[in-house]
């Protein structure tokens, strides 16, 4: 790979001419290709467009994180996931949702409206097709570059993020949330979170799926089995605590991931 000629060379093909992002150009004017090249994967998408993926091999020293000395509370943040917001943290802050689906569903809607009117296999009717997909990956690269960027400041703020092991799969055969759970892409920013962190030799705690995070007073540790998923803000019955429900959730999800790490066995 020639970083300044914007090349790659490829078997059977030989060099090929490549465009790299600016961020990714900087990135590897600054530090390098680190690992080695093990394979390349060229996928074609329907908008037209050609991508190549480098399969990269490189050795990380992993860190206990009961060998780093006590971590402190500053540095241990516990994320609620949402639909409402994307995320809100155990200090209070909250990530506004930005439903990139959900900006271009009127752009995408009409573009298929077209397309019915169009003979199937005609040249514009394929020149409509290539069109969507285009939206379609523009959608997926803000997405991306969104999620890119929160895990990104999460890891380099943080030396410990506590999440839900949240099951979206499963949520997802909802139908009415269907759509706005895959517009906000938890999976991949579980999994954006995850790698930068070992990078970074940062530590990821998931927290058990069934922990009632948002029904526990982060107050009393008394649980309000009578919360509703319409309440948003509540009082504790046991000792009158007002919780904002996500905030309340996120400070739980830290909590209990703390009690995790601490139960973990130190390395000899």
């Amino acid at each position: 790979m020639n970083i300044e000629k914007e090349t790659v060379q490829l078997p059977k093909l030989g060099k090929v001419k490549v465009r790299f992002s600016k961020k990714h150009r900087q990135r590897f004017r600054e530090n390098g290709l680190k690992g080695k090249i093990k394979s390349a994967t060229i996928t074609y998408h329907s908008s037209g467009q050609y991508y190549v993926s480098l399969k990269l091999e490189e050795i990380v020293d992993l860190v206990n994180p009961l060998d780093f000395p006590l971590i402190p509370d500053d540095q241990i943040i516990g994320l609620d996931l949402g639909l409402n917001h994307f995320y809100i943290d155990s200090n209070g802050k909250k990530v506004d949702n930005p439903r990139y689906l959900k900006e271009n569903l009127q752009k995408l809607a009409k573009l298929q409206r077209q397309l019915k009117n169009k003979k199937i296999g005609s040249s514009n009717y394929k020149k409509l097709q290539k069109k969507i997909s285009k939206l379609h990956l523009h959608i997926g690269n803000q997405r991306k570059d969104f999620l890119h960027k929160k895990s990104r400041k999460l890891v380099d703020e943080n030396q410990v993020i506590v999440l839900e092991d949240l099951n979206v799969k499963g949520m997802i055969r909802n139908r009415k949330l269907a759509r706005s759970i895959a517009d906000v892409g938890w999976g991949t920013f579980k999994t954006f979170i995850t790698y930068k962190a070992v990078w970074a030799n940062k530590t990821v705690v998931l927290v058990d799926r069934f922990f009632p995070s948002s029904r526990l007073c982060n107050g009393c540790h008394k649980k309000n089995t009578l919360l509703s998923l319409s309440d948003r803000v509540w009082v504790c019955p046991h000792c009158g605590t007002e919780h904002d429900r996500d905030e309340n959730a996120s400070k739980n999800i830290k909590e209990k991931g703390i009690l995790i790490l601490r139960s973990l066995p130190k390395s000899a």
